[in-house]
């Protein structure tokens, strides 16, 4: 699978390679070097797109985790219900899931793909004279002699920590170990820094949007929560065993530092237009009932007095009015008997 891209690596970096030789002369370190940033800098700049993509698909489904948690409290006991809701789910909200693998996956094959070819530069085995007349892919002859005599501060680019002396002496003449050391140690240190602090960028601009409590509410285990939490601790500490157990090269960790500084750029630019969208986003309209509308009096007969509505209830008429009232009625009650007789 990595020999389709072995090819299209080695011609990015002979491409920037040839430009800054025009001015940087063609067997210069920094020249070489330069070739190596500007390699992850045009991989990253291809994969803008999709670490929007990224951001945008992971901000949705933390929005859809109430409505997850709800389909899997319905579902738990049918998993494949429980599969077909989620991806209905998915599909109305356009939401792509494998999107936040894709920076990933390109990433991972470029960077195996960059280590092979510095190696082929030196094969194991041959002598300075022998590599220098064997092709490395897109790179002739002259620019594998090239590679192999340029120094970063006295370090080439392919040499690593432990390198055994007798591939040191290969680059043509005797290198000695600590200038390896005095290069790739400060570059070692400086990677594991930057990926520290893009580790813990990414950690806070997640736990911002959801918090990690609120991620266990809704199905994280707590075993992938504290992965999160040392994340920060545990890819410094993969960039400096891979510098001095792994065999990367100088030029690998010059690759590793100048990704992780793209990314911690590329992460705090991103998040910050993006919560800058959300402060300018309107609030949600609030819709109000409107007051209800009182119903229309019944139509009159012609002739007929409007009756004027009852504003309450009718008193209870007071002891006086009683009395009188009373007594009136008791006078007609006498007049009625004697009309009578």
């Amino acid at each position: 699978m990595l020999d389709v891209l072995y090819y299209p690596v080695s011609a990015v970096m002979w491409l920037w390679h040839t430009l800054f030789a025009l001015v940087l002369g063609p067997s210069s370190g920094l020249a070489w070097a330069l070739s190596v940033v500007f390699l992850v800098l045009t991989l990253r700049a291809a994969l803008i797109k999709p670490f929007l993509v990224q951001i945008r698909s992971a901000r949705e489904m933390r929005a859809l985790a109430p409505q997850m948690a709800q389909l899997r409290k319905q579902y738990g006991d049918d998993r494949r219900k429980l599969a077909e809701e989620t991806q209905k789910m998915q599909r109305e909200h356009g939401v792509n899931p494998l999107g936040a693998l894709v920076p990933a996956l390109i990433q991972v094959p470029v960077f195996l793909a960059l280590l092979h070819v510095l190696r082929y530069f030196n094969r194991p085995g041959l002598t300075f004279e022998q590599n220098a007349a064997i092709p490395n892919y897109v790179f002739a002859p002259d620019q594998v002699r090239s590679f192999l005599e340029a120094r970063l501060f006295g370090a080439p680019l392919s040499a690593y920590v432990r390198m055994p002396q007798e591939l040191l002496d290969s680059f043509g003449h005797h290198v000695d170990r600590i200038d390896v050391v005095a290069v790739a140690v400060p570059l070692m240190v400086l990677a594991a820094v930057a990926t520290h602090f893009t580790a813990r960028a990414s950690l806070r601009h997640q736990a911002s949007a959801v918090p990690l409590e609120e991620a266990a509410a809704t199905g994280s285990t707590e075993m992938a929560m504290r992965f999160m939490r040392l994340t920060p601790w545990i890819f410094p500490a993969g960039v400096l065993l891979g510098g001095l157990v792994a065999a990367f090269p100088v030029a690998i960790l010059l690759y590793w530092l100048t990704n992780n500084l793209w990314t911690l750029a590329q992460q705090h630019i991103v998040f910050r237009k993006l919560a800058a969208e959300e402060t300018r986003r309107p609030a949600p309209t609030v819709v109000v009932d409107p007051e209800p509308t009182p119903e229309p009096a019944p139509a009159l007969r012609p002739g007929a007095k409007p009756v004027a509505p009852r504003s309450g209830v009718a008193r209870r008429p007071t002891n006086a009015a009683s009395r009188t009232g009373g007594k009136a009625a008791a006078g007609r009650r006498t007049t009625t008997r004697r009309g009578a007789r």
